[in-house]
């Protein structure tokens, strides 16, 4: 009886350290996506601050009454290194996946800050296209539905693993989607485009939230800091593009154009 007993107090505590744990590595992953989050949105600000000026002397060209791109906003917006800045988020994410097993957990995080940097100038002509409080709006809108989502994914009891690969594939058709649009420019595809997306970025972050919690429990008995870091590094990118993608298309969907 007296062994009984030792092993439930041995089994609850285990359980009780990996809860802890586990609300350790969720904090983690979401204070780790902030910075993100806050690095990619000052960056955009600051990037498009400097590629819009109101001294005609010294504009590049004209984006409307009174408003100029600068030299390096013309670079940005209207050269071919658009292409770069367009897909460089892109490149960034699938380089990052293939080489995680290769990087240290603090050169994850140094990677996905500057990932998030780079997403930042990618982003930062919605400063441009849309008001300041619209873009404010619709973050606020984001970051509700945001933390609705991801609270479902934790909290629920149903498996919802069977959502990934239906998921992935939405990903996939909305990446080829849209780079179609870019040649075709079709407002009715770009508000479908937005419309599904919304949706398909909605499952994926209640999806990534569960799995980011099944992964951490899977693996929280072999005690291996590295790989719980660099899964925390991991969960974040995953969690942070869906907020982003689910900003930008509410933002297409929503946003009030200057």
């Amino acid at each position: 009886m007296a062994e009984y007993g030792t092993i439930r107090s041995g089994v609850g505590t285990a359980a009780a350290n990996i809860d802890a744990g586990l609300r350790a590595h969720m904090n983690k992953v979401y204070g780790t996506m902030s910075v993100g989050m806050f690095i990619t949105f000052l960056a955009a600000w600051a990037i498009a601050g400097l590629a819009v000026t109101t001294d005609p002397s010294q504009a590049a060209a004209q984006i409307s009454s009174g408003k100029y791109l600068t030299a390096l906003g013309s670079a940005l917006y209207l050269s071919p290194l658009k292409w770069v800045v367009m897909f460089a988020p892109l490149a960034f994410v699938f380089g990052m996946s293939a080489m995680i097993n290769k990087m240290s957990a603090a050169t994850a995080q140094t990677v996905f800050y500057i990932f998030a940097a780079v997403m930042g100038v990618s982003i930062s002509s919605i400063f441009l296209v849309f008001t300041g409080y619209s873009i404010m709006q619709i973050f606020l809108i984001t970051s509700i539905a945001f933390a609705g989502l991801s609270l479902y994914g934790y909290t629920t009891k149903k498996d919802i693993s069977g959502w990934g690969s239906f998921l992935i594939m939405g990903v996939i058709g909305l990446i080829v989607a849209s780079i179609v649009n870019i040649w075709l420019a079709s407002p009715a595809i770009m508000f479908a485009i937005s419309a599904i997306g919304v949706l398909i970025f909605a499952g994926l972050t209640a999806y990534d939230t569960q799995r980011i919690k099944n992964e951490y429990v899977a693996h929280a008995h072999h005690g291996d800091s590295e790989w719980l870091g660099k899964s925390a590094i991991m969960g974040s990118l995953s969690l942070y593009l869906n907020f982003i993608n689910m900003f930008m298309m509410l933002l297409q969907l929503f946003g009030n154009r200057e």
